[in-house]
């Protein structure tokens, strides 16, 4: 409690469970070194910039013209019969090439169709970067809060034994019932256990922060200060229209659907292949050429076209559906923050000095005999509830900060 704060080297060592024996040379971990860590281990991250690439090299491919075609025949060659074979006189010899030549823009609109997948490829790395990083802020703050909640359970459970052994000298001289002090050694026994429990779930939160960064557990301490930013973004529904990379993926997904449009139009043209050669008959030598191309008597490619322009549709529904979500996520999130500002600045920090007094009150009032024991351990574990509350509800806070800014689509 408030009035039996005790120094560090006080704390028993049973109740530092929790800190490794290399606590003193943990080494600091801040919320940006987290995310850097996880650009460079993260396997998200490295298969989204696969794909980028894959896509790239997917634009160099479709710029590409179509390659000539060799053709090299000969024919009545034999083996046998009289008079004997002659093959410059007897044989025919063809020797040309063809060139296809792509008509109605076909590679233009490959290409445009092809640099337009890529950046739809570069947008959903974007995208699944920010998703990582978000759910890293997420992990880092609960971290943080199941952190300050472990040593402040610490920090109570040392404290408290001050409470015990007041009470078992107050036993020892006969001026206090036995029972009292059973049941404060209850009560320490119980505050170790919260200790415990709250060391188990730092272990799991800071488990679940480096599953996030997509690496190992560090031995590390966090560094970033529980407490509310001197500033939070605002819900600003018009921003996040402009700056969710998940409506530019929608827009960018329309681009896509439109530019194949003009692909399957364009592969409703057959291409013309162009021939010259040489022909050696009858051992004469002559030079041959022509062109010919596919009839577009049935397939004039309606099929792909109808499914193209379904997709450019579907497109437009997925953009007023990103955009009703993107609204709906910037409003709640927004009230989410509003409301835990108001908690912790308001009701929060009045509850918590309250109990902080009230605990020291009761306490004082204890020793003069004013109040009983139970009063005392009411007052004690409400101090403990609200100092808990108030920790779990910072890193709530934080928490919903990240979610704003996820939702605004802040730069990370």
């Amino acid at each position: 409690m408030t009035s039996l704060r005790i120094g560090p080297a006080a704390v028993p060592l049973l109740l530092l469970f929790a800190v490794s024996p290399e606590g003193f040379a943990q080494q600091p971990f801040s919320l940006p070194a987290a995310i850097e860590m996880a650009r460079a281990s993260n396997s998200l991250l490295q298969a989204a910039d696969g794909r980028t690439a894959e896509a790239r090299a997917l634009v160099d491919q479709a710029r590409l013209r179509p390659n000539p075609r060799g053709y090299l025949q000969t024919e009545a060659w034999r083996a046998w019969g009289s008079p004997s074979f002659q093959p410059m006189k007897e044989t025919d010899t063809y020797a040309y090439l063809s060139m296809p030549v792509e008509v109605a823009g076909k590679r233009a609109a490959r290409t445009e169709l092809a640099r337009r997948a890529a950046t739809k490829s570069q947008l959903q790395q974007e995208l699944v970067e920010r998703q990582v990083i978000a759910r890293i802020k997420q992990s880092y703050w609960a971290a943080a809060g199941a952190e300050r909640i472990l040593h402040a359970q610490q920090e109570n459970a040392a404290n408290f034994r001050q409470v015990i052994e007041y009470h078992e000298l107050r036993v020892r001289e006969g001026v206090m019932p036995e029972a009292d002090l059973l049941r404060v050694r209850l009560e320490g026994e119980r505050l170790e256990m919260a200790a415990n429990s709250a060391g188990l779930e730092a272990e799991k939160a800071r488990i679940e922060l480096f599953r996030a960064i997509g690496t190992e557990e560090h031995d590390v301490r966090l560094t970033e200060p529980l407490e509310p930013p001197s500033s939070t973004p605002v819900a600003d529904v018009k921003r996040a229209l402009e700056e969710r990379t998940e409506m530019k993926l929608a827009l960018q997904s329309r681009e896509v659907a439109a530019a194949n449009i003009t692909v399957q139009k364009s592969l409703a043209h057959p291409d013309v292949e162009i021939l010259g050669g040489y022909l050696h008959m009858a051992g004469h030598s002559t030079l041959l050429g022509g062109a010919q191309w596919n009839l577009p008597l049935f397939n004039r490619n309606q099929g792909n076209i109808a499914a193209a322009q379904a997709s450019a549709r579907v497109s437009e529904s997925e953009i007023a559906a990103t955009a009703a979500v993107i609204r709906a996520e910037v409003r709640a999130a927004g009230a989410d923050v509003t409301l835990r500002a108001r908690q912790i600045s308001g009701t929060l920090e009045r509850m918590r000095q309250q109990a902080a007094e009230s605990a020291r009150i009761a306490m004082a009032a204890y020793r003069e005999g004013g109040v009983d024991l139970l009063r005392l351990l009411d007052a004690e574990r409400l101090r403990i509830e609200t100092e808990t509350l108030y920790y779990r509800t910072l890193a709530e806070f934080r928490q919903s900060v990240v979610a704003l800014e996820a939702a605004m689509g802040v730069s990370q």
